[in-house]
C-alpha cells in the first residue's frame, strides 16, 4: 500500500505535534515531514515529496497565502488544506486563501483538551487529508457513472437549491455570476462551513456577480433573484408564508455529520416546490443531497451534478449520479448557464401554455 505522505506547516508546535499525531496514528498516512514557516516548507518540498500539505493561515516569515501562492506556481495540483482560526480576521484570510487556490480548509477549535483536539483531527482532517491526496493522485480509480437520466422537467423551475461542501467557495465563484441579473427565481445554498465563514461567504460572492448573496435570516420570504446561503451551524429549512415560502432555521441534529445539511433543505424544497425544484449538488465529501435529490426526483423535481474532472472532491456529486439521479452531469464552467437556461426554458413554456389557453 502506498501511504499518504503529509507535510505539516504550523507555526504553532503544539499545533505541529497534534496534527504529527494524527497523521502517524492512521495507518494509510506518513509524515513527510513539518515546518514553522511558509519559508521553511518551500524549501523542504523537494526533500519531502508530500502528496498533501497542512498550511496554517497565520505564520511569521511567510504566511499562509504567500506560501500557497508561491506553491501553486510550482506545483499546482499539490492538495492543500488550511487550518485557520476562528476568529473574523481567520476566516478572510481562508476565504482570501481558497480563492488562491486551496483545496479545502479547517477551522481549528477554539477550545478543548487534548483529547478533544485528538477526536477533531481524527474526525475533521484526517478524512480530508485521504480524500484529497487520492483526488489528485494519477492512479485513483476513475468509474464510468451509468447513464444520465435525461428528461424534460414535468413543470416550470420556481426553486433552485444548492448543496456543497470541499472545493464550494471556489465553484460557487464560478456558478453565481453566471446567473442573470433578473433571475426570476430564488436561490437557496447549504455550504459546509462554520458560523461567522459563511456570512463572509455571502459577503463576497455578492460583489462577484449581479444577484445579492446573503447568510439566511428567520422569516425572510423567497423572492426571485435573491440567493441565500445557510448560516454555519444552523439548518436552513422553509415554512408557509402569506405570499412566499419563508425561510426557517433550525438547530435540530447533525443529518451526514454536517449542520447546514443538504438534504434539510432538499427535502423542505420538495414539500414546498414540488415538481418546481431544481436541485444542483457541486463539489464535496460524503453523501449530503442524496437523500434529499431522492425527494426532489420522487417530486418530479430535477438535478444537475457536477462532473468529476472539475470536482475537488466527487464525493456528493458522485454519489447523485451513481444513484442515477442526475438529468445532467456538467463541468463547473456550465453550471451557471445551465441553470440559467432551465429557468428560462421552464418560463418561456408555461407562458406559451398559457397564451395557448
Amino acid at each position: 500500500m502506498n501511504r499518504i505522505r503529509v507535510l505539516v506547516v504550523d507555526d504553532s508546535a503544539v499545533v505541529r505535534k497534534f496534527v504529527a499525531e494524527a497523521v502517524t496514528a492512521s495507518p494509510d498516512l506518513v509524515l513527510a515531514g513539518v515546518a514553522a514557516d511558509g519559508r521553511a516548507a518551500l524549501e523542504r518540498l523537494e526533500a519531502t515529496a508530500p502528496d498533501v500539505v497542512t498550511l496554517d493561515v497565520e505564520m511569521p516569515v511567510l504566511d499562509g497565502i504567500g506560501t500557497l501562492r508561491e506553491l501553486r506556481r510550482s506545483r499546482p495540483r499539490l492538495p492543500v488544506l488550511m487550518l485557520s482560526s476562528h476568529t473574523e480576521r481567520g476566516a478572510l484570510a481562508t476565504l482570501d486563501a481558497l480563492a488562491a487556490g486551496a483545496s479545502d480548509f479547517v477551522a481549528k477549535p477554539a477550545t478543548g483538551g487534548p483529547d478533544a483536539t485528538r477526536a477533531f483531527l481524527q474526525q475533521e482532517v484526517v478524512p480530508r487529508l485521504r480524500a484529497l491526496a487520492r483526488r489528485a493522485s494519477p492512479a485513483a480509480p476513475r468509474p464510468s457513472p451509468p447513464p444520465v437520466a435525461r428528461r424534460t422537467a414535468a413543470s416550470a423551475i420556481r426553486l433552485v437549491v444548492i448543496g456543497v461542501s470541499t472545493g464550494g467557495p471556489q465553484a460557487l465563484e464560478r456558478v453565481l455570476p453566471k446567473l442573470p441579473r433578473h433571475l426570476s427565481v430564488p436561490v437557496a445554498i447549504v455550504q459546509h462551513m462554520p458560523p461567522m465563514f459563511t456570512r463572509l461567504l455571502a459577503e463576497r460572492l455578492s460583489t462577484l456577480g449581479p444577484l445579492p448573496v446573503r447568510e439566511a435570516v428567520r422569516g425572510a420570504p423567497l423572492r426571485p433573484g435573491e440567493v441565500w446561503i445557510a448560516p454555519g451551524g444552523r439548518h436552513l429549512t422553509l415554512a408557509e408564508g402569506t405570499d412566499a415560502p419563508l425561510l426557517e432555521l433550525d438547530d435540530g441534529p447533525p443529518e451526514n455529520s454536517c449542520r447546514p445539511a443538504a438534504d434539510v433543505l432538499f427535502r423542505a424544497a420538495a414539500e414546498h416546490y414540488g415538481a418546481g425544484v431544481l436541485a444542483v449538488v457541486l463539489t464535496g465529501m460524503g453523501r449530503d443531497g442524496l437523500a434529499g435529490c431522492e425527494r426532489i426526483r420522487s417530486a418530479g423535481g430535477s438535478v444537475l451534478a457536477q462532473d468529476e474532472a472539475t470536482s475537488v472532491v466527487w464525493g456528493m456529486p458522485g454519489v447523485v449520479v451513481g444513484a442515477g439521479l442526475a438529468d445532467a452531469v456538467l463541468p463547473i464552467a456550465d453550471v451557471g448557464r445551465e441553470i440559467a437556461t432551465r429557468v428560462e426554458r421552464g418560463r418561456l413554456q408555461v407562458k406559451a401554455v398559457g397564451a395557448l389557453r
